[in-house]
């Protein structure tokens, strides 16, 4: 079996190795490690949670232990999708180069632009940053990439998502040709092998695992859910989301429950909250301190649900996720596996649930098809196809029916005794007495607006009736009279 003393790292790294508790690399590391080490190009493929970030963290903190950085000009480059992940990059070189004296600069959105220039005026050795923000400054003056010996892309297949590939070519050419390109990605699109296919030379290609796999630790299972009624359909599947959470009792001991929009997230952590469950969200709106108190917060046990955006779906390196569940299918079956692979890292056990509605049929059988297996069906814990309804739901508008049918049953007992019909109709039955009937209200027809008079009022076809025996007398005098003319 391979140890990381047989991979040729700096004693510095090694050392720090050692402090963490590591004492074998995984697969992508030690395929990755080795040709990085000799200044070849790597091209890792591995499904996510399998250590690619110290796969070329390590040989990175090897090769420029040698070497002093200058001042806007960095020695090494690391590309990111999302400032979660660039964060967790910074973390793990903290971790590994904390016994040398190499530098860092962490350039991501939502962080001040005077104290990242700060940083980078001093000189860095390892530039860590997405895209978007690495090129404001470098369109600002602030930044020199023509130094760049190491680049690195993490989670390339990402990238392609969120549309940052015409970044990446840009901030290719603005590095040396000389560099050492390192490219890592959980699944290779066509798209993504042009680009390897034009930047990187001859790399060694190292493929851990078949293209866009979940773990095998990971148990997987889907809830099929159809809402009793479309204006209750959310307010349902919000609580199939809790009675899925309470079905797993205490091995739920944290989750992340992953949701397409942003505003569902918002509204799934809110009607968590409001049912007394420990859950905050998380997706690119909020500010980015929030957004890395509350991934501290979950790290430390203090959130127990993280409802979260895909923008969390790569790169949030916590150990001990015990579930995941996908209050949506997403609408990219990649996603899927980079959504499950928050649990079970490491070699750990994880659960994986989903919730399939009539809507996601074709996005669920792409994540099968990309799996190439089923993903058993789980029974709903709410026992009936569909969940019934919260306690509180019911309409205005069928309480008032409910009272008419009561109150017309009491007046006439024979209407009572009467069977009821399939179908309500809002017609009067005729053999039902006058007395006993409620006051028909008038239907509207669609030639009403022609019936409409002067103000709005309706001219209806009743007879006008008079004042009877409560007629004064001078009007009779003066009727009789002209009556008599």
């Amino acid at each position: 079996m391979t140890k990381f003393s047989d991979l040729k790292l700096d004693a510095k790294v090694l050392k720090a190795i050692e402090e963490t508790g590591y004492e074998t690399p995984t697969p992508i590391q030690a395929g990755a490690i080795p040709p990085a080490l000799e200044g070849r190009d790597v091209l890792g493929i591995a499904q996510t949670g399998t250590g690619k970030t110290a796969g070329f963290t390590l040989p990175m903190i090897t090769m420029l232990k040698r070497g002093r950085a200058r001042a806007r000009m960095p020695r090494s480059l690391v590309l990111c999708p999302t400032r979660e992940l660039a964060t967790q990059v910074a973390e793990n070189f903290d971790t590994y180069a904390k016994h040398t004296k190499l530098t860092k600069a962490l350039l991501i959105g939502g962080v001040s632009f005077k104290e990242q220039d700060q940083r980078i005026d001093k000189g860095v050795d390892v530039l860590i940053a997405t895209p978007g923000r690495l090129l404001d400054h470098f369109e600002r003056g602030k930044l020199i990439l023509s130094d760049v010996k190491v680049m690195v892309v993490d989670e390339a297949d990402r990238m392609l998502d969120m549309g940052f590939i015409p970044d990446i070519e840009r901030i290719f050419g603005l590095t040396p040709f000389t560099r050492q390109t390192l490219f890592f990605s959980a699944t290779m699109a066509s798209e993504i092998e042009r680009i390897t296919n034009t930047f990187l030379s001859n790399p060694a290609r190292i493929e851990v695992a078949r293209q866009a796999t979940a773990s095998e630790t990971i148990e997987q299972g889907v809830v099929m859910f159809k809402g009793s009624r479309r204006d209750r359909a959310d307010s349902e599947k919000r609580k199939l989301l809790r009675a899925l959470i309470d079905a797993e009792g205490p091995a739920c001991s944290n989750a992340i429950i992953f949701c397409n929009r942003k505003t569902d997230v918002d509204a799934v952590a809110k009607s968590l909250k409001k049912y007394g469950y420990d859950a905050a969200p998380i997706h690119g709106d909020l500010e980015q301190s929030q957004r890395t108190r509350t991934l501290d917060d979950f790290r430390e046990g203090s959130i127990r649900l993280l409802v979260a955006s895909d923008v969390a779906a790569r790169g949030l390196d916590i150990p001990a996720v015990s579930h995941v569940f996908n209050f949506d299918v997403p609408s990219h079956a990649e996603d899927y596996v980079h959504r499950i692979g928050r649990t079970g890292r490491a070699g750990r056990s994880g659960k994986a649930v989903m919730i399939c509605g009539p809507r996601d049929d074709k996005y669920f059988e792409a994540v099968e098809k990309l799996l190439e297996k089923d993903i058993p069906r789980l029974e709903n814990p709410l026992s009936d196809g569909a969940p019934a309804p919260e306690a509180a739901e019911e309409t205005p508008a069928e309480k008032p029916k409910r009272s008419r049918t009561l109150s017309r049953k009491k007046a006439d007992p024979a209407a009572a005794e009467e069977p009821r019909p399939e179908a309500p109709k809002s017609e009067a039955k005729p053999d039902a007495p006058s007395e006993a009937k409620p006051a028909p209200r008038p239907e509207k027809k669609p030639d009403s607006r022609a019936r409409r008079g002067r103000g709005g009022r309706d001219q209806r076809d009743e007879a006008v009736v008079g004042m009877g025996d409560d007629a004064p007398e001078f009007i009779i005098k003066s009727f009789d009279e002209r009556r008599a003319g």
